[in-house]
């Protein structure tokens, strides 16, 4: 599994999102200066995020983006879902309307299950909040 560069780009307008909230409409051409992503590339990556119900989002004067809601509210693994879909690492992994012919009977089943619930678990623990509030120079502690 690899997140893709809309995936990663998500993540850090939200984070900028949440690092600068004022109750007030940020432009992209103000998250586009700080996080030095090309505009017409958070014109995509905000109108997912808009589709998604995590950004509200006015034209005009006095326009721009904020927080559908408060930066404590949103888990990590839901924005990277958002832009990405599931997180699973391998499609065997799946149960669906086309599961693998061998799903529960491959002795590697167990592992893929808990490959997938260990990424999940890590990205469902940390909120936008706890990734806004770490300073970008000090360690983190990224157990859970």
């Amino acid at each position: 599994m690899k997140i893709s560069t809309k995936g990663r780009y998500a993540l850090r307008v939200m984070i900028d999102l949440a690092q600068h909230d004022t109750g007030e409409y940020i432009t992209l051409k103000d998250i586009s200066e700080r996080q030095e992503i090309p505009i017409k590339y958070l014109e995509q990556i905000v109108s997912a995020l808009g589709k998604a119900g995590m950004l509200y989002s006015m034209r005009g004067s006095g326009g721009g983006h904020r927080l559908a809601r408060p930066a404590a509210e949103f888990k990590a693994g839901e924005i990277l879902r958002a832009m990405e879909g599931d997180l699973k690492p391998v499609d065997c992994s799946r149960k669906g309307p086309d599961p693998c012919p061998r799903f529960g009977s491959c002795p590697a089943s167990c592992f893929w299950q808990g490959l997938e619930k260990t990424i999940n678990d890590y990205i469902d623990h940390y909120t936008l909040q706890d990734l806004a509030d770490q300073d970008s120079g000090d360690d983190y502690n990224y157990s859970i």
